[in-house]
């Protein structure tokens, strides 16, 4: 009886520990920032958007002196303005029909005029698009004009008011980018568990391609980005209001046209997967093992060793084989991030070396696929706000309306489409995830005309 008494206290006290080394918190190879990407956009001034800015400007009727035996006077009005495209060139011509009446002494002479002026546009350092060394001449078919000294005169005068006004005439492109620019400048905050992450898009410069002069005036306009992330947000002086001093324009050989990627960089902290495993636990205790209903992993904790991802757990609870076995002590298990489906996971989360080991030398024999598959099922992050937070950020950025000139507004419009993660690095004091965002965008003057709504078939009409 004494016998059978002392083997019960011994058997309730048994149990067995489980304590291998944690593995160092150590940096891993350094992570460089995205290389620098472009927001591309296509920038078209259509005909009939340059014909609007240089009717405003060209005068549409004038009137003036000459001398003919005294002084007298003259007057003119000049028709619709047509406009013709020479990209080999790079110069845009002008024509419109005068009509005009000079009074002679002895009656009313009317008499008609062609004008053709010659410009070439060019874009300066400021953003401002200049019609370089106009060249304008005034013909007539009128023959009594043609002899007519009077005529030379008004004819010269016609000129020299058509050229004044073609040279003070300059299209302020500052405003189109303006927008884009102070936009791009502001940092995203994206919350990061109780902090918050800064990405920013870091405008380096702005590049303008060659013009195309194709039925319009056309340009390739590029943002070069030199995006980063930093976690927590650094302290920042308020942004300034009113226009942003623009970087000076940089005209370069080509900027790559169409649609165009950028790599931007999000972040995900330790303690926001630490937070997501704890939620998948019940009480506080996750049970990873049917054949060990009274053993769970508890208090996790995830930090970064060397490149991979560490999470260390606690084990507890109890075996029963006849009598209770009782089992405590730590687990390591490390691994890769990857993303699936906008969610953060670790495919290839293992226990370590040193943790593999001290489970071989457990009687209570553990399997670890058991642990794994539960841990990985639980160190699970939705992303998908963030992913959501960069789209936003680029439609943001490029959709606003402008003016460029008088009576002359356009707009900026951007297609955000395919986003997607290309690389997770485990930073010693976060996870740095690159966002590959596929995206088209233009500006175009003047803004294009919604399409007329269909009627839906079938439907009654008034």
């Amino acid at each position: 009886m004494r016998y059978a008494s002392l083997f019960l206290v011994l058997s309730a006290c048994a149990g067995e520990s489980l304590y291998p080394p944690r593995p160092a918190v150590a940096p891993g190879p350094p992570v460089a920032d995205p290389p620098y990407s472009r927001i591309v956009a296509h920038v078209s001034l259509s005909k009939e958007g340059l014909t609007q800015m240089l009717e405003t400007v060209i005068p549409q009727t004038s009137e003036g002196t000459f001398q003919l035996f005294g002084e007298r006077t003259y007057k003119w009005t000049r028709g619709p303005l047509e406009l013709r495209f020479d990209n080999a060139a790079q110069k845009i011509t002008v024509r419109a029909e005068v009509d005009g009446e000079a009074q002679l002494p002895a009656k009313t002479m009317s008499f008609k005029l062609e004008l053709l002026a010659e410009v070439q546009p060019v874009v300066s350092a400021r953003y401002k698009v200049k019609l370089q060394t106009p060249l304008v001449n005034i013909t007539t078919n009128d023959r009594f004009l043609k002899v007519a000294e009077w005529g030379a005169g008004i004819i010269g005068l016609v000129k020299k008011a058509v050229e004044d006004k073609l040279r003070e005439q300059t299209v302020d492109l500052a405003p189109m980018v303006q927008d884009a620019y102070a936009r791009a400048s502001q940092p995203l905050e994206v919350p990061i568990g109780d902090a918050k992450a800064c990405i920013d898009l870091g405008v380096k410069s702005i590049e303008f391609g060659p013009t195309l002069l194709v039925d319009g005036f056309e340009k390739d306009l590029a943002l070069v980005l030199g995006p980063s992330v930093t976690l927590p947000c650094p302290v920042r002086a308020v942004a300034p209001s009113g226009p942003v001093n623009l970087p000076t324009l940089q005209n370069v050989a080509n900027v790559p046209s169409g649609p165009f990627t950028v790599i931007v960089p999000v972040a995900a902290s330790y303690q926001e997967l630490q937070r997501a495993m704890t939620k998948a636990f019940t009480d506080g205790k996750l049970y990873f093992a049917k054949d060990f209903p009274n053993l769970y992993l508890e208090k996790p904790e995830v930090y970064a060793n060397g490149g991979e991802v560490v999470v260390k757990l606690h084990i507890d609870g109890y075996v029963e084989k006849g009598f209770k076995i009782g089992l405590s002590g730590d687990l390591f298990l490390s691994g890769h991030p990857a993303v699936h489906d906008n969610e953060l996971e670790f495919d290839d989360m293992t226990p370590t070396i040193e943790t593999s080991n001290a489970l071989l030398k457990l009687k209570t024999k553990l399997d670890a696929d058991d642990i794994k598959r539960q841990v990985k099922q639980a160190l699970r992050l939705d992303i998908s706000s963030r992913l959501l937070s960069v789209r936003q950020k680029l439609n943001e950025t490029l959709t606003y309306n402008f003016n460029v000139a008088t009576n002359a507004s356009g707009c900026f419009k951007a297609d955000v489409g395919r986003i997607e993660v290309t690389n997770i690095y485990a930073h010693d004091t976060y996870l740095r995830l690159y966002v590959q965002v596929s995206a088209q965008a233009g500006a175009t003057v003047p803004c294009p005309t919604p399409p007329a709504s269909q009627p839906v078939a079938g439907a009654p009409t008034n």
